[in-house]
């Protein structure tokens, strides 16, 4: 199979290797009548945001802070990018079951494993106080079924569970300063009503808090997640302020250190208007240093759970144009990327916008004078459109139109709508010698699996 020639593939540019990657899938044989989408993640990119995650803490932490970042797993929940990512220093933070079993497909460290979920079963409980894997309870509910279990220990036999004093992970609880949303209100998490974590605001919330560490020595932890695409910073770090301010009451209180660990969350947003990174990790982890300055000065360990921002920007799903046709004047381009796999863009266009590229059959960037017009996706609903009335070059049958932006969340939160099988992922960078290649970091799903996923062998 051909190669793009060591010369073509810049080492700085991601968007020149993205129009090189397109090409070279195509002459890979990638994109055919059986597989006519796939994803494509810029592993080079990945690296170089990992590397900036690291860089930008290090540079505000005080010497010998720890500081663990983990990715959130459902942005993209893909052993082989977990493992990826693991190597490049980077945990797992898990919100079910399935999330955990593929962070220890990943081989990841249960030290290395973060477990917030607002539904967590006695069982997820258990599991993960007997793997020492940290968890953070979510609600009052929670905290007790948590204290009985280490009091009562978790097994049976020879395996009697973490008791009070047992070995297990360590426990924190979730706090919503309730600070309000952002733009795209079911992203929000610290609004008034937010189901996620222990309200605040609300009469009885902060002494009921305050109270639940002083009856329980074994928690050591206090977690907010205020952020997520339309949050604005400035509300990111006032969560993280209120977070650490109420650490320092719980602390004081105690008359020790009791709080050892502050899990900030993550949720930096995503600029999906074009190829530049904004805001960057370097830019929150210094407004975080100007406003909660206590945090750096290394009485804290700080957990990260950033997601979407560590992987968006390096993927795309690659599709090809299947036909073309005309309705109310409007041109349209049928593809095979629809709602199964940019769900948020087609039932939320507005909140969820991307952008689209176009390519002609050979993977070649098309060019022309722009036309308006929609591309819509393969699902037999008319509001399948990942972009509308949008202005692209035309776009003929063979073409490929590629939605940029989308390593994170688009390859890994399927929607069943058809019975349509989950396209396959390949990574993709230079090799030693220059040579761009690929790596499959997801086999395409096949119609055996679809019908064994549905219940065909029963």
């Amino acid at each position: 199979m051909p190669d793009v020639p060591p010369a073509a593939v810049p080492a700085a540019d991601p968007s020149r290797r993205r129009d090189l990657a397109v090409a070279a899938a195509v002459a890979h044989d990638l994109l055919d009548d059986e597989h006519p989408l796939i994803g494509l993640l810029d592993l080079q990119d990945l690296r170089e945001r990992a590397s900036a995650l690291h860089a930008a803490f290090d540079e505000v932490t005080a010497p010998g802070q720890h500081v663990l970042h983990t990715f959130a797993v459902k942005a993209a929940a893909l052993p082989a990018v977990l493992r990826r990512l693991a190597a490049l220093g980077i945990g797992a933070e898990v919100a079910s079951p399935g999330e955990l079993a593929l962070a220890h497909a990943a081989g990841l460290d249960p030290a290395r494993i973060v477990l917030d979920s607002p539904a967590k079963t006695r069982t997820e409980l258990r599991t993960a106080l007997r793997q020492g894997i940290a968890l953070n309870a979510d609600n009052p509910q929670e905290l007790d079924r948590l204290t009985e279990l280490l009091a009562t220990g978790t097994g049976t036999g020879a395996d009697p569970g973490p008791g009070p004093g047992g070995a297990h992970g360590p426990i924190g609880i979730r706090v919503n300063p309730q600070l309000g949303g952002g733009s795209i209100d079911a992203m929000s998490t610290a609004t008034a009503t937010s189901k996620f974590g222990v309200p605040l605001r609300d009469e009885g919330g902060r002494a009921w808090v305050l109270r639940a560490f002083a009856e329980r020595p074994w928690l050591t932890r206090l977690h907010c997640h205020t952020g997520s695409q339309g949050i604005p910073l400035e509300r990111m770090a006032a969560g993280v302020r209120a977070t650490y301010e109420l650490a320092e009451e719980i602390n004081t209180a105690a008359g020790r250190r009791q709080i050892d660990t502050l899990d900030i969350g993550g949720g930096l947003p995503v600029h999906f208007g074009g190829d530049e990174t904004a805001p960057t990790f370097a830019d929150y982890a210094r407004l975080l240093r100007r406003e909660v300055p206590g945090l750096f000065d290394g009485r804290y360990a700080l957990v990260t759970e950033f997601g979407r921002s560590l992987l968006a920007k390096s993927g795309l799903i690659l599709t090809r144009v299947e036909y073309t046709k005309t309705a109310g004047g409007r041109p349209i381009a049928v593809t095979h990327a629809g709602a199964q796999v940019a769900t948020r863009t087609v039932f939320a266009p507005d909140a969820w916008p991307i952008r689209v590229a176009a390519y002609d059959a050979k993977g070649r960037p098309k060019t022309g004078t722009p036309v308006r017009q929609d591309v819509a996706g393969p699902c037999c609903f008319a509001g399948d459109l990942v972009a509308r009335d949008r202005a692209l070059p035309p776009l003929a049958p063979g073409d490929l139109a590629a939605l940029l932006d989308t390593g994170a969340y688009y390859f890994s939160t399927p929607f069943g709508y058809n019975s349509l099988p989950r396209p396959a992922v390949h990574g993709y960078e230079p090799g030693p010698d220059g040579r761009l290649g690929f790596t499959v970091l997801r086999r395409a799903q096949t119609l055996a699996e679809v019908v064994a996923e549905a219940g065909g062998d029963l």
